[in-house]
């Protein structure tokens, strides 16, 4: 199990992004963190995989606990061979490597890995990948890049993924398709998935429990069937009205009365 206890987070000894952020994720479930843009929800995750530590942040209070152990004063490369992976938004391949040298990076991590056996799961989850295995990654599709920065991470195996904005950019079948194959994994290979997310619907649909940030706190949690029929979640974060209909943007825009929860 992953726990944040009343996480704080400073950038440069004086920015404070989060501010108390408490969220578990159990063995083997989905969670989902929901929020806008600046929320704090990448922040969260370079919190929980050592990566703040490449861009001045430092938790300053609170504790990361990962299999009963404390993990945020750890680096990123420890915190990696404990099985907690993060694939970064914006799909960072190596431009230059062709798909199948990406794809092996990812399995260096185990030093006793099968690499071949590695990468046969991989392009089950990803036929296209096959397909595409000797090209650059640099000419590669959106959706393709996604897949190869997602095929990366499972070859290390990961306990616990971290994923950040998996849809962004992204065709809305295509998004169907990534998260069909995230819930697949976590049901096949038991890996616990942390998802950050601003496609509310998306992520509420394959996880098991959600939290929405804003302004660097959690101010909703509960399970995500309960948080999709939330009045607040569906009107800010669905685009739905009351009746269930989608809200013009006029109307989005223009809409006076403050979440419930601020």
């Amino acid at each position: 199990m992953l726990k944040l206890n009343n996480v704080e987070v400073k950038y440069a000894g004086v920015i404070l992004v989060l501010r108390g952020v408490s969220l578990e994720i159990r063995d083997g479930t989905i969670v989902s963190l929901l929020g806008s843009n600046g929320a704090g929800k990448t922040t969260t995750l370079k919190a929980i995989s050592g990566l703040l530590h490449t861009e001045l942040g430092e938790v300053t209070a609170g504790s990361i606990e990962y299999d009963g152990g404390r993990i945020d004063k750890l680096d990123p490369e420890q915190i990696a061979k404990t099985g907690v992976i993060q694939v970064m938004e914006d799909r960072q391949v190596l431009e230059h490597l062709t798909v199948e040298e990406n794809l092996r990076l990812g399995g260096y991590i185990r030093r006793n890995g099968n690499i071949r056996k590695d990468l046969d799961m991989v392009y089950d989850y990803f036929p296209r990948l096959r397909e595409r295995r000797t090209a650059i990654s640099g000419y590669l599709s959106g959706g393709e890049q996604q897949m190869v920065v997602m095929g990366r991470a499972m070859m290390a195996h990961p306990k616990i993924l971290l994923l950040d904005e998996p849809s962004m950019g992204l065709a809305p079948l295509l998004v169907e398709e990534i998260y069909a194959i995230i819930k697949r994994f976590n049901t096949e290979e038991k890996t616990s998935i942390l998802i950050v997310e601003q496609n509310a619907k998306a992520a509420l649909e394959i996880s098991e429990y959600a939290y929405v940030l804003e302004n660097g706190r959690v101010v909703l949690d509960g399970p995500s069937s309960k948080l999709a029929d939330n009045e607040d979640i569906k009107e800010f974060y669905l685009g739905l009205s009351k009746l269930g209909e989608k809200k013009s943007y006029r109307e989005v825009k223009h809409y006076k009365r403050r979440k419930r929860w601020l």
